[in-house]
């Protein structure tokens, strides 16, 4: 089976669920708006240049979700696709998907926003297989702590080997989509890279390796 690797953010929908998820717990005066507010838009700008520390995110998301009732997280959760990512779906992506599911491909999102923000959208998205960071919990309190290696920069490539391993599914002609300089490493991988509506540094290496270049906006 060929697969088809979708990036999320910025590439199957139009925005960053992981940053619009900070906003939104500030909009609800769920977090500090002043500490969190700016904690977020820094570790969104460490990750546009490449410098993210990863596990000092998922931690800091981590954090604030443990300030949140458990029984009030799902409607949370419900309440922010409806307000923040349904009207950033794009037609656009949903056709792509649906042109490779025609094709008998499997399909994968494979991302570095925590399965708990991304597992609604991908859902929506008619998208079965998600690699995503998952927050360890225990005895409903989330640690801070990442189950596994965070699907982030070479830890896409790691994280896909070992389903690949599991499942036993192989790379030969897989196509990757993505948005990001960060996917480099996984983008190289593939067989059939695209790079969708790229960022400065990815729009470079894509054109300096005659890799494809597409809009899905």
């Amino acid at each position: 089976m060929t697969l088809a690797l979708f990036d999320l953010d910025n590439t199957l929908i139009g925005g960053d669920s992981d940053n619009l998820w900070g906003e939104f717990l500030v909009e609800q005066k769920l977090v500090d708006p002043d500490t969190y507010g700016a904690q977020n838009e820094a570790f969104y700008e460490d990750y546009k240049r490449g410098e993210l520390d990863v596990y000092a995110y998922l931690a800091f998301v981590a954090s604030a979700l443990n300030d949140i009732a458990p029984e009030r997280r799902s409607g949370l959760r419900e309440q922010f696709f409806h307000e923040k990512i349904n009207p950033i779906m794009l037609p656009k992506a949903q056709a792509l998907i649906e042109k490779h599911r025609a094709e008998g491909h499997t399909l994968m999102v494979i991302t570095a926003t925590s399965s708990f923000i991304t597992a609604p959208i991908v859902e929506a998205l008619g998208i079965d297989l998600l690699l995503a960071p998952e927050l360890e919990v225990l005895d409903g309190h989330f640690t801070g702590a990442v189950v596994g290696t965070p699907t982030f920069q070479e830890g896409k490539v790691t994280r896909l080997n070992e389903w690949l391993q599991e499942s036993g599914e192989s790379m030969a002609g897989a196509f990757f989509y993505s948005d990001s300089h960060n996917d480099i490493p996984l983008l190289a991988k593939v067989a059939r890279p695209v790079a969708v509506d790229p960022d400065e540094k990815l729009r470079a290496y894509a054109e300096e390796h005659n890799i494809e270049i597409m809009s899905l906006r």
